[in-house]
């Protein structure tokens, strides 16, 4: 059987399954190491960025080589994604200008004493909540008790110019600094699927011989944590397409990040399915009767050639999401060679799901006990390797965006198993 002969996994001991565990939590360190931007040049960044605004704020009249709040401002601007970089200059703009105007208007009527302070603070809240103004809505208090104390309009025409180049500023690094955070996703989705098919390889390989409930329970457990993976995986695709969002960079192709959220998805529920079926492998296991399938050398063979091409399916399909695709010639019939690598995986395993289905299908009158774990294994097999499926068609317009990996559904098992418990 293919990717599956000479194969044998001697049984584990306790300490070798916490070094599996030890491994997974350093596998889960992965994605952070994959979101954090480098040191260097974060710091680079954000300091060209406020000294920049500092030298723009010194040429204004009236300039004083001591004022620092176009370089504060600019450091407090820059975000992780050019549209989050937008959206806080442009909170922080409208608050430090509400609460100066404020301010100005209140200190022309009234003379400063604590209850006016009280109240502009008071009032100047409600302002910055009216204003939706979010994390930047205390910008309004704080430059209206600023304006407040000196009581002078040259103060207040510098506090909104000084903070206008800060967030001039802030936005110019955004336009020219901000990165695409793609690669981290495909990187981070190329973990996943990495770890899903070593899982997947693992089953395969213990099925050689009978596994033992306790082995069973360990994969049972392992495809459990698969769920905190796919949270981080999910993370950071957000991350990805927040930094797409209104970048000039993504102007010179399509959408980089285009079709990797139907990865996600399809990955997602493809856990779903490895996690039942670990579980009916389990319940298999702890079965005392010999109508369970696990313990029919046959079925255990054919189960594990199954198994191992869906692993080498799962770890071509991670490939694919991570390939950046060439233009597709519209007259070349050729599949993309990881996509012909990914059906070929998907073939063979369907020639052994049906290897497969022959001797799970048996009479459920003659052999009761097994009968339901013999179902669901068959399946979330089938569920499985139809989850992996790509698209074929790729529209002319879309050339260049990473394939649009869709799931396509196959004939429903309960109908197939019908079908060969009638012949």
């Amino acid at each position: 059987m293919k990717g599956f002969r000479n194969r044998r996994v001697p049984g584990e001991s306790v300490g070798e399954a916490a070094k599996a565990v030890a491994k997974r939590q350093a596998e889960q360190l992965t994605l952070v190491r994959h979101r954090a931007q480098p040191a260097a040049v974060y710091i680079t960044r954000m300091t060209l960025t406020a000294v920049f605004a500092y030298l723009v704020a010194l040429q204004l009249p009236g300039g004083s080589v001591r004022s620092v709040l176009a370089p504060l401002t600019a450091l407090l601007v820059v975000q992780a994604t050019l549209f989050h970089t937008i959206r806080s200059a442009v909170q922080r703009v409208i608050g430090v200008t509400t609460g100066v105007l404020a301010a100005v208007a209140v200190s022309a009527y009234v003379p400063f004493s604590w209850w006016v302070l009280g109240l502009l603070i008071a009032g100047a809240l409600a302002l910055g909540l009216i204003l939706r103004l979010r994390e930047d809505a205390l910008e309004v208090p704080i430059s209206a008790m600023l304006i407040f104390a000196v009581d002078s309009h040259a103060a207040a025409t510098s506090r909104i110019t000084e903070t206008l180049i800060g967030a001039a500023a802030g936005l110019a690094a955004g336009l020219l600094f901000a990165p695409l955070r793609v690669q981290p996703a495909k990187d981070a989705i190329g973990d996943l699927t990495r770890q899903m098919g070593d899982l997947l390889g693992q089953m395969a390989d213990g099925l050689a011989d009978e596994p033992d409930s306790r082995r069973a329970a360990e994969w049972l457990e392992r495809t459990r944590a698969l769920r905190g993976e796919i949270e981080r995986v999910d993370d950071a695709l957000a991350q990805a397409e927040e930094s797409v969002r209104l970048n000039p960079r993504r102007l010179r192709n399509a959408n980089p990040a285009a079709g990797l959220r139907d990865g996600v998805d399809t990955l997602e529920r493809a856990a779903t399915d490895l996690r039942v079926l670990a579980r009916a492998v389990s319940d298999g296991t702890r079965l005392d009767s010999e109508d369970s399938p696990v313990k029919d050398p046959e079925t255990r063979a054919r189960l594990a050639a199954v198994i191992a091409e869906l692993a080498a399916g799962v770890r071509a399909y991670g490939q694919l999401i991570e390939a950046d695709p060439e233009p597709l010639d519209a007259e070349d019939a050729q599949a993309e060679p990881l996509e012909v690598g990914l059906m070929d995986h998907l073939e063979e395993a369907q020639r052994q799901q049906d290897r497969l289905a022959d001797v799970l299908a048996v009479d459920p009158a003659e052999r009761p006990d097994g009968w339901p774990l013999r179902g669901e294994i068959l399946a979330h097999v089938d569920r499985l390797r139809s989850e992996l499926e790509p698209s074929h068609l790729t529209p002319p317009d879309q050339a260049r965006r990473p394939p649009r990996l869709l799931p396509l559904r196959t004939l429903p098992l309960r109908t197939a198993l019908r079908s060969r418990a009638s012949r």
